[in-house]
């Protein structure tokens, strides 16, 4: 019987159920960009210093999910994961965020959302985004919206 991806994961992740062999239990992989760009938060008090324009070398990481293919060892190609990210690395990377239909508002919550609903139709297995907007500071998303 042949089981799709939900089966796995159902599988997996349910307490009482069956442990999988290690060939069929699930692995993240990620693969890490930066973009350089540039936005404001319109909504924030007045006086707040993310009121000006300023810039940042935002780190988005990508994760993808999935069982480990048996004969090439790997979840996925990162040359898949980049390939699908790469429309998006040439919407953001620098641009003025604020400028990008639904990042109107480009807080880093609201990033990693938006690269979700951008990002999941090509990239199926798409398990995680994480935007570090510092070093210190950043969002992650697991989200389901599309």
């Amino acid at each position: 019987m042949r089981m799709t991806l939900l089966d796995i994961q159902s599988r997996a992740l349910h307490p009482d159920g069956p442990r999988l062999p290690a060939t069929t239990q699930l692995l993240e992989i990620f693969k890490t960009f930066t973009l350089e760009s540039a936005h404001r938060l319109p909504n924030v008090p007045p006086g707040h210093k993310c009121a000006r324009v300023h810039g940042h070398s935002f780190r988005v990481e990508i994760h993808v999910s999935g069982p480990v293919d048996d004969r090439l060892g790997w979840v996925m190609d990162f040359a898949e994961v980049k390939a699908a990210f790469d429309p998006l690395f040439q919407r953001l990377d620098h641009r003025y965020l604020n400028d990008v239909p639904g990042l109107e508002n480009p807080t880093s919550e609201n990033l990693a959302r938006w690269i979700w609903r951008e990002l999941k139709p090509a990239l199926p297995q798409l398990s995680r985004v994480v935007v570090h907007e510092t070093c210190t500071s950043g969002a992650r998303y697991q989200g389901s919206d599309q």
